[in-house]
């Protein structure tokens, strides 16, 4: 099978906005407007003042295809950042928490809407606190050619907020697929916000994956290794687990006991001794509900117990993940 062909400078724009929807928000972070008729990348580029190497550099990786980072012009890549991190805060998560509210509050309770919307919000703070940091540090310093910004330091706390907000969209999808059972008439307009939760996981997703294999290169002076599209292979694996007549995840008093005091906010040590365990053991009890339930924080771990009656909002307090 023939390997696919990147995106080169002499390839009419249109191609790319018109064959691939992905590549639009690229087009609009880097400040390209449409009606460029069939004038090439190149050209386009050009027009409105964008580095050749560094678009095509996003726009094939965006894509799935080979890119070369070797050319990427550094404060291009930074100002494409920007206008991502201000897309995503000011625009694509408070439109996604419009609709989310919009198709919950009708066909659920106060407590489950509540709950949801929590769980949004923490959600969205992290991914707005997470992309503020980086502009505020990494950034500035990149910019600046900072001395001081230590790479193996940036790459590592780059790579692991990236995990961490993927984990959170994720446990919200995946609440909504398997434990929210709308009525009839909210069926569409629920699937319709599962829709656009699942695009922007795939946009946060490929935008994560463009800062570790194009901005932590630049950090580190290490060029990123393509072993692959990672960021399309967004379905994990997880092993079967043995359902319920109503089609959840069956879970055994002991751990139904322990996801309710997780959502009181107790902390292991408290969760012991309020059910006469070992500390080791409620740690075991939890990281298997976690991975039964494919839910790994405990947020998510107390929309789950609202959404399953195993209680009432009053007694729920969040608390940041699961230990």
């Amino acid at each position: 099978m023939d390997s696919p062909k990147s995106y080169t400078p002499d390839l009419p724009m249109r191609v790319l906005a018109a064959g691939n929807a992905l590549l639009l928000p690229v087009l609009s972070r880097f400040g390209i407007a449409l009606g460029f008729g069939d004038a090439t990348v190149d050209t386009v580029c050009k027009a409105h003042h964008v580095h050749t190497e560094t678009f095509l550099a996003v726009a094939n990786l965006t894509a799935g295809l080979p890119y070369n980072s070797k050319s990427v012009d550094t404060a291009q890549l930074i100002e494409y950042l920007r206008g991502a991190h201000h897309f995503f805060i000011d625009y694509r998560l408070p439109s996604l928490r419009s609709q989310l509210l919009e198709a919950v509050a009708a066909g659920f309770n106060t407590e489950i809407t509540l709950a949801v919307l929590s769980f949004f919000d923490e959600f969205a703070r992290e991914v707005a606190r997470h992309m503020r940091n980086e502009e505020e540090s990494m950034f500035t310093a990149l910019l600046k050619s900072d001395p001081t910004l230590a790479p193996e330091r940036a790459m590592g706390d780059i790579k692991a907020s990236h995990r961490h907000i993927d984990h959170k969209l994720s446990e919200l999808k995946d609440l909504i697929i398997c434990h929210f059972t709308p009525p009839a008439e909210r069926v569409n307009q629920l699937n319709a916000v599962l829709y656009q939760l699942m695009a922007c996981e795939r946009d946060l997703k490929i935008h994560c994956h463009m800062e570790d294999c194009l901005l932590v290169p630049l950090i580190t002076g290490i060029p990123h290794l393509e072993t692959g599209c990672a960021h399309c292979a967004m379905v994990e694996n997880f092993p079967a687990q043995p359902l319920d007549i109503n089609g959840d995840v069956m879970l055994t008093p002991r751990e139904c006991d322990i996801i309710r005091a997780i959502a009181r906010g107790l902390s292991n040590k408290e969760i012991a001794s309020q059910l006469f365990l070992s500390v080791h053991t409620v740690t075991t009890h939890r990281r298997n509900i976690c991975a039964k339930l494919n839910i790994h924080s405990a947020s998510g771990l107390t929309v789950f117990a609202i959404m399953h009656g195993l209680i009432p909002l009053a007694q729920a307090q969040q608390r940041e993940a699961c230990e």
